[in-house]
């Protein structure tokens, strides 16, 4: 009997870039990894059609659904996506702090989406901000929502922000005045463009390195999921992809480290290695429910505060359990 066939769909990262060439090759599986840039693209194929045996999934999706009783899929703890937020948030220039955000209009792509789920818990525990006294609206960041999608937001139940215009876009919205500031995944065309545009907080950088030093908390935008009749028919395929992915990353950052050559076209790519191993303490992109449990359970606290879950949410539950395996 030959191997499972599996198809796994995710984005073209480095610390996949192993699994997709075939360099690293799961145990009992043959696998058929297809890269694809867009995230968006790929989580509604998976949801909608269940196109491929596993996926790459927004965290946000992920546990509303399973939240809501929806066990089409079961996740493993590796998080191939994880940005800090700080620095995408896009504000006028009459927005000088945090608390000003109050009471504005603030436009978002998706308000569900796990970026602005995050955004948001930050602003609300780290800096005072009341949240519902913004006054939300929601389009596509540089491009309108096709009518399709216009009309399937219109449809979706439970709290939406208000709309933009249909054929309006976040960005032209706000280099027109008509938005105060815009928060999500993507940094908007105009803020690069327009005068009095600019980000909430120009040193990110700096705090969002101080915010993980206090915190412990890189957030995490994306998990990976395996149909869960596939799991349910062959349960060992959840070891088989963790171990994968764990190699996979582990020849990624070895790679990254070699100094006869700079592997990625940044100038001062070993210096930046240096400040990351200092903060990170060598892996800045751990897989593992364990490891990242305190930065899960801030995502679920998040959500819950949001209304997208009811308070009985334990995230813990949610994630295939691996025996035996650690970082």
């Amino acid at each position: 009997m030959g191997d499972l066939k599996l198809t796994l769909a995710c984005g073209p990262y480095d610390r996949t870039e192993s699994l997709r060439t075939g360099l690293i090759k799961p145990e009992g599986i043959d696998l058929t990894y297809i890269p694809i840039q867009s995230p968006p693209e790929i989580f509604s194929r998976m949801i909608d059609l269940k196109s491929f045996d596993a996926s790459e999934m927004s965290l946000s999706a992920y546990l509303q659904m399973r939240a809501e009783g929806n066990t089409e899929f079961i996740a493993i703890p590796v998080f191939p996506s994880r940005v800090f937020r700080h620095g995408f948030i896009f504000v006028r220039d009459t927005i000088r702090k945090p608390k000003d955000l109050e009471g504005r209009r603030v436009g978002v792509p998706e308000y569900w989406q796990t970026a602005a789920v995050w955004i948001r818990g930050i602003l609300m525990h780290e800096y005072d901000v009341d949240i519902r006294a913004i006054r939300w609206r929601e389009g596509g960041v540089d491009i309108p929502l096709s009518q399709e999608e216009y009309a399937s937001r219109k449809e979706m139940t439970g709290y939406r922000p208000e709309m933009l215009p249909e054929g309006q876009c976040l960005n032209d919205q706000l280099a027109a005045g008509n938005l105060d500031a815009v928060i999500g995944a993507r940094k908007p065309a105009s803020v690069d463009k327009t005068i009095g545009l600019a980000r909430l907080f120009p040193n990110y950088r700096e705090i969002e390195k101080e915010y993980f030093v206090r915190t412990g908390i890189f957030p995490i935008m994306h998990t990976i999921v395996i149909r869960s009749e596939i799991y349910r028919r062959h349960p060992w395929v959840a070891e088989s992809l963790y171990k994968a992915f764990l190699e996979s990353k582990r020849i990624c950052l070895k790679q990254m480290h070699f100094t006869g050559t700079i592997k990625y076209t940044l100038p001062w790519l070993f210096a930046d290695l240096e400040e990351v191993d200092d903060t990170f303490g060598g892996d800045p992109w751990p897989y593992g429910f364990t490891e990242n449990r305190h930065v899960l359970e801030t995502f679920g606290q998040y959500l819950k505060e949001q209304d997208f879950v009811g308070p009985s949410l334990n995230v813990s539950e949610y994630f295939a359990p691996l025996s035996g395996i650690t970082q």
